[in-house]
């Protein structure tokens, strides 16, 4: 099966969740049989890196019209050379201007999240909202099957999108579970960071955006160091936040409670998560997945989760105890507190591992996605037959 991927950036160029799902969709699924050539916004480094099988369409930092111009040639390229069934994308946004070249090709829609209502929460002008939903919405209609990462979002295409739930597949994303296998320990990896050996430490890896809570989880430290000044907390991450975030906790006076990190690299994530006595993903809005619990997990770092979304689909099943009561700083302090107390236990590194392995391993992911690309070409294998 050889498929034609278009994607938002490049993983290694730029982070994100979105990127980094396609980024390992072009590493696992080709072990499931599923040839990949695929399209991002990302410099000539790209193909390089990936021997000319992902390429970047044009500079991520150009003008929208540049990009559009951009994929559009290369997919027109592409088209004309090699047969590709399914098409697939994981961004509407750079799906929007190749949609007249796809013919009757199917096109499968990897959906991570509602790009225009996640804009809104985060204080997006009403016009910007307005375009995003209708570039998503031209797209979408278009689009044979779809793959989302939870039930919450299936709800959401369905609801905010008109879609039928029975073309919408819930397929979690994937973890390359060795790479999470650190033959390092807490304290040495705690060093390599230079972070304290003394301390609880608790660590949060999120874009600085409202949505993701990291304002309540702030507050919250405010009222866990009444109690546990020695408590800290690691903020990864950049966003149009970051000002903000540093002025609360100036303000609170937390600074030798919370620090934020700014960008942390790849190799030093993987250190974080098994330096952190526990991480946190205090999101408010719009979870679609959040692929720091299941890789928090996956080094055998416990994830404590407010119940937004996806989230409990993850942690409810593993451990109730993993789920705060709500987003709310009072009761993100009241989880914390009781961790640290003792009275809120904690799964063993051992059992976070092996949740991961049967839940979430990728070479299982990856064929599960195929068998939707496979069903997305035989729908229109079909439809072809009926119309001659």
């Amino acid at each position: 099966m050889k498929t034609l991927q278009i994607g938002m950036g490049w993983f290694p160029e730029q982070a994100g969740g979105l990127n980094r799902f396609y980024y390992d969709c072009t590493h696992y699924l080709p072990q499931a049989g599923v040839e990949i050539d695929g399209l991002v916004a990302g410099s000539a480094q790209v193909a390089e890196m990936t021997q000319g099988k992902i390429r970047g369409f044009a500079d991520r930092t150009t003008s929208l019209l540049n990009r559009w111009q951009g994929v559009r040639r290369q997919t027109q390229t592409l088209l004309q050379q090699t047969t590709y069934a399914p098409v697939v994308s994981h961004f509407a946004l750079y799906t929007l201007p190749i949609l007249d070249l796809l013919g009757d090709r199917p096109l499968v829609m990897h959906f991570q999240g509602p790009w225009a209502l996640e804009g809104q929460v985060e204080g997006g002008k009403s016009i910007v909202t307005q375009c995003k939903k209708w570039v998503e919405q031209r797209a979408y209609n278009r689009v044979s099957q779809f793959i989302v990462l939870s039930k919450a979002f299936q709800e959401v295409l369905h609801r905010e999108y008109g879609i039928d739930r029975d073309r919408i597949h819930v397929i979690p994303a994937g973890v390359d579970m060795e790479r999470f296998n650190l033959a390092i320990s807490q304290t040495a990896a705690r060093e390599k960071l230079g972070w304290p050996s003394d301390r609880p430490v608790m660590f949060a890896a999120r874009r600085l955006a409202k949505r993701m809570g990291l304002e309540n989880l702030i507050a919250a430290m405010a009222i866990v160091k009444q109690q546990h000044p020695d408590a800290m907390l690691m903020i990864a991450g950049k966003g149009a936040m970051a000002e903000t975030l540093q002025t609360q906790i100036d303000e609170l006076g937390l600074s030798e409670q919370v620090k934020l990190l700014g960008y942390v690299p790849d190799e030093d994530l993987l250190l974080a998560y098994r330096a952190a006595n526990f991480s946190i993903v205090p999101t408010v809005a719009y979870e679609g997945f959040g692929l720091i619990v299941i890789e928090s997990l996956a080094a055998g770092t416990p994830v404590l989760g407010t119940p937004v979304d996806a989230i409990p689909e993850i942690l409810a099943p593993f451990s109730e105890d993993l789920l705060f009561a709500s987003s709310a700083s009072a009761d993100l302090a009241q989880g914390i507190l009781e961790v640290l107390d003792g009275t809120r236990s904690l799964p063993s590194a051992e059992a976070c591992r092996a949740y991961v392995q049967e839940n979430y391993a990728w070479p299982v992911i990856a064929q599960r996605i195929r068998g939707v690309y496979e069903l997305a070409v035989s729908h229109a294998n079909s439809s072809h037959t009926k119309s001659i």
